[in-house]
């Protein structure tokens, strides 16, 4: 990707921008955590080349993030876990800056670091448990939720990268992308996830029949769309976020969740405005520098290569 102009008199915004924006998804000591996490030398799960760097390196992530929690809010048992244990409205900034960690962290971490942050997870959805207002109960750790929320995760992930990425992949790309991925979600407890994108869609599909929109997660669609906790400076850009996020969403969800379809529109004014909107994160963010990797510890063997991803 082509290295944008420096004009004077920017550099100071593109600082408070991006310093602005890490603060928003990392916390306060984000550019910190950031250093860490990609300047500390060992051996990684996903060399240089994998494409779960190149989709979770890029900025088309701010929106598949939203999209992945408006459509992961369909299952009533995921969403009553998150409605009670989550505290996504009294700190979704929390909320949001651990979720960011964790992708940092098993994308871009060390081999320990990654393990590490999925052992923590683990003992915290082994904590979360309670029933849903209908009276089923339901467990963070139960491997069928897990895969529910993993599916829609990349899913949402891919989507926005293909439509909004600096650099999209082919379909052999996309493919390797959701294996990368399932290594992830199997340290995680989920069985058999899936490996490509016919794997994908199918797990998708057989999630369909348990999906429905809960009063709360309707509630949760209307507060991350129409009522989020930012200045009023930041609304219009988080509007072409929201829009961008809503645009890429199945048809079959639009309704239970009460959010409009405007063909037209969005084939033509949100995709140019969440495009504009991406490549002014991309400009604030730069990409941190790689470090050379190291060799593998005994304790932390190497993945087995497989095929690099294509481009388009």
């Amino acid at each position: 990707m082509a290295a944008y102009p420096e004009i004077p008199g920017l550099g100071a915004i593109r600082r408070r921008l991006g310093a602005e924006l890490l603060a928003r998804v990392a916390g306060p000591d984000g550019p910190a955590q950031r250093d860490r996490i990609h300047g500390s030398p060992g051996p990684r799960w996903f060399g240089p080349d994998r494409p779960i760097r190149a989709v979770h390196g890029d900025a088309s992530m701010f929106v598949g993030g939203l999209r992945a929690l408006l459509l992961q809010s369909l299952h009533p048992l995921a969403m009553a876990a998150v409605a009670g244990h989550s505290g996504y409205r009294g700190d979704p900034w929390g909320r949001l800056q651990r979720t960011s960690a964790f992708l940092a962290v098993t994308t871009f971490g060390t081999a320990r670091d990654a393990e590490q942050a999925v052992a923590h997870v683990r003992e915290i959805h082994a904590r979360v448990s309670g029933t849903t207002d209908d009276g089923e109960p339901y467990r963070a750790s139960d491997p069928h939720l897990l895969g529910w929320v993993h599916a829609a995760e990349v899913d949402s992930f891919l989507r926005a990268h293909r439509r909004y990425g600096a650099e999209p992949l082919d379909d052999d790309g996309y493919d390797a992308y959701v294996a990368d991925a399932a290594r992830v979600a199997a340290g995680l407890g989920v069985q058999d996830p899936p490996r490509d994108q016919a794997e994908l869609a199918a797990v998708l599909d057989a999630y369909r029949p348990e999906l429905r929109a809960t009063p709360q997660a309707r509630e949760a669609a209307r507060f991350m769309l129409l009522d989020p906790p930012l200045p009023w400076a930041a609304r219009p850009p988080y509007a072409v976020l929201a829009a961008s996020a809503v645009a890429l969403l199945p048809l079959w969800s639009r309704v239970p969740l009460g959010v409009p379809y405007l063909p037209v529109v969005e084939e033509t004014g949100i995709r140019l405005a969440g495009h504009g909107l991406t490549r002014v994160i991309r400009w604030a963010i730069p990409k941190p520098e790689p470090v050379p990797r190291s060799e593998p510890g005994p304790s932390e063997p190497e993945p087995e290569p497989e095929p690099g991803p294509r481009k388009k």
